[in-house]
């Protein structure tokens, strides 16, 4: 069994490759013009997996910290950045429950339901407390979860079969209701050269929270809550939608 984040790095990319982070990250920028009292700085990408989020906004001229628990996956997002001429970007191979900055931020971002990988007892709490602790005052937390919806419907006991640019991704997820873990057993079969095939096996889970549990959270650890919505138009969250962005302050 291979480490749960590395067997996926190659093939990441591929998978997520509908995802326009362009127009994701114009409504980052849209929720720092509405409730920053001065437009961010400094910003942290949580979870950066490959660094596409931490790439379009280092574009915009924002001074980038990405981390993220899988050094595969760091080292893509590596490579893409020097691909793309871009400097001054630091990479840290930590755990967003247990990560170390060298100062604080003036935003930070977390993308892709990575809140919903903290399913340990306590995780969430800690995770949003390192949020708060490395936060400026006034300071803006902006993240995604999957939705109680999307756990039952789309997850749920379902299989999918994922054809990822010279890789196939099958995909089995088993829903615990009464947990609210959902368990992704995965198994990447990625082409080599000679026309063969290496496998890789690896177990995810995510954790399905409410938006009391997320409200609840986040007031405990010194945040304001700005806002939940559906899309990028500041529509508010319904329960049926498949995904969740949330707003949140720093206010003490």
């Amino acid at each position: 069994m291979d480490a749960p984040y590395s067997a996926m790095a190659p093939i990441y990319d591929a998978m997520n490759g509908e995802l326009d982070y362009a127009r994701w990250a114009d409504f980052i920028e849209a929720q720092f013009a509405r409730y920053a009292k001065t437009k961010p700085e400094l910003v942290l990408d949580l979870a950066a997996g490959t660094g596409s989020m931490t790439i379009e906004l280092a574009k915009r001229g924002y001074d980038m910290t990405a981390v993220d628990l899988s050094g595969d996956m760091l080292s893509i997002a590596a490579d893409r950045i020097a691909e793309e001429g871009l400097s001054g970007i630091l990479l840290l191979e930590q755990d967003m429950t247990d990560f170390e900055l060298y100062g604080t931020v003036d935003a930070v971002v977390c993308c892709l339901d990575s809140i919903n990988h903290l399913t340990r007892r306590g995780e969430l709490s800690r995770c949003f407390s390192l949020v708060h602790n490395y936060l400026n005052p006034d300071g803006l937390f902006l993240f995604d979860v999957n939705s109680p919806g999307k756990f039952r419907t789309v997850y749920g006991e379902n299989d999918y079969i994922l054809d990822a640019d010279g890789a196939v991704c099958c995909w089995r997820n088993y829903f615990d209701e009464e947990s609210g873990i959902c368990q992704f057993d995965l198994s990447v079969f990625t082409e080599n050269e000679d026309g063969t095939y290496s496998r890789s096996d690896a177990v995810q889970e995510e954790k399905c929270y409410t938006k009391e549990q997320l409200t609840r959270a986040l007031k405990k650890a010194g945040f304001e809550l700005l806002g939940i919505f559906e899309d990028y138009d500041f529509t508010p969250a319904a329960d049926g939608d498949d995904r969740w962005y949330i707003a949140a302050r720093c206010i003490k």
